[in-house]
């Protein structure tokens, strides 16, 4: 019998050795913040972090947090070595604008993940445009937040002031959902991979509707801040009567400089080899691409990123 559980336990491990032969050896326990828990960052993020440890040597534990600035102060303090961040809001950080009063320098870029639609959400079919939000209660993410910027950012090129204009709340997605449904705000600033759990719960029980975007503001806000682009969020999503123009920035996943080359090479080798069991796990899956990950210029990447994507015969700047 000793014999058997032997052998057993001799080939349990050479299929483990065989399933992490590509990755790198020696990965070590990470943190990885990400968002709140009714938004896609911690949705995805938690199904990327069980995949990392199951397919490499690197265990990552995703967990809840107040979103992209947030996410870059935990890791700054040392409290998380991962971390999810808008392409926006990162560049800020890098830079030390906007949300930011200091440069944060200590990060480097892992990979750019998939869009993150600028959803304005309502249950007032009478609110059609940007510009019909003018005197009503919305919500625009927490103060400082990335939500409140790309808010700003909306409002302005629609000849709007966030504080003279509009009645503001500062909430999260899911008090701004439950706020909505309430009747004690009109719309809500809601900036994340589409389907969002917020959004999504509030459908199944009331009708929801999308604050769309015309061309003429789409182009206007984009030559004033390149870190947009046009997108459509379509009618099937949330069963909207049509499909919605928007624009959304990227979701990108960022690591601390002293994080070893072994588990950034790690994280990614557990995301891109194993696309399709994420996809089956989780819609933002399939928004997955090598060349779209290697496409973030605001931040350097690390240097695990630059040797997995040179293995892909992709070159990316690094530090």
């Amino acid at each position: 019998m000793k014999k058997i559980i032997s052998l057993a336990l001799v080939f349990a491990m050479a299929m483990t050795c065989a399933a992490f032969a590509d990755a790198m050896p020696g990965g070590s326990r990470l943190i990885f913040t990400t968002g709140g828990a009714q938004g896609t960052y911690y949705g995805f993020g938690g199904v990327l972090a069980g995949k990392v440890g199951e397919k490499t040597s690197t265990t990552v534990t995703a967990i809840t947090s107040g979103g992209s600035k947030a996410n870059i102060e935990a890791m700054d303090d040392g409290d998380a070595q991962l971390g999810f961040t808008q392409s926006d809001v990162g560049a800020y950080a890098y830079r030390g604008t906007r949300l930011f009063d200091e440069k944060y320098d200590n990060f480097s870029t892992v990979a750019n993940l998939y869009m993150e639609q600028v959803q304005i959400v309502t249950l007032d079919p009478n609110i059609k445009t940007v510009a019909d939000l003018k005197g009503k209660n919305v919500s625009i993410g927490a103060a400082g937040s990335g939500v409140y910027f790309n808010a700003v950012d909306v409002l302005k090129v629609y000849g709007l002031d966030v504080e003279k204009d509009i009645k503001p709340t500062y909430q999260s997605f899911g008090d701004s959902v439950e706020a909505l449904q309430d009747g004690k705000i009109d719309a809500a600033f809601i900036v994340a991979g589409a389907p969002t759990t917020a959004v999504t719960s509030l459908a199944t029980t009331k009708k929801v509707y999308l604050v769309g975007f015309d061309d003429e503001h789409v182009l206007k806000l984009i030559a004033e801040s390149p870190y947009y682009s046009m997108n459509v969020i379509k009618k099937e999503v949330y069963g909207t009567d049509e499909d919605t123009v928007t624009v959304a920035v990227g979701a990108v996943v960022i690591a601390l400089d002293d994080v070893s080359e072994t588990d950034v090479y790690n994280f990614l080798y557990g995301i891109f080899e194993n696309v399709d069991e994420i996809t089956a796990a989780h819609a933002k899956g399939a928004e997955l691409n090598l060349n779209f990950a290697a496409s973030y210029t605001a931040v350097p990447y690390h240097k695990g990123a630059v040797k997995y994507f040179g293995e892909k015969g992709i070159k990316v700047a690094g530090k």
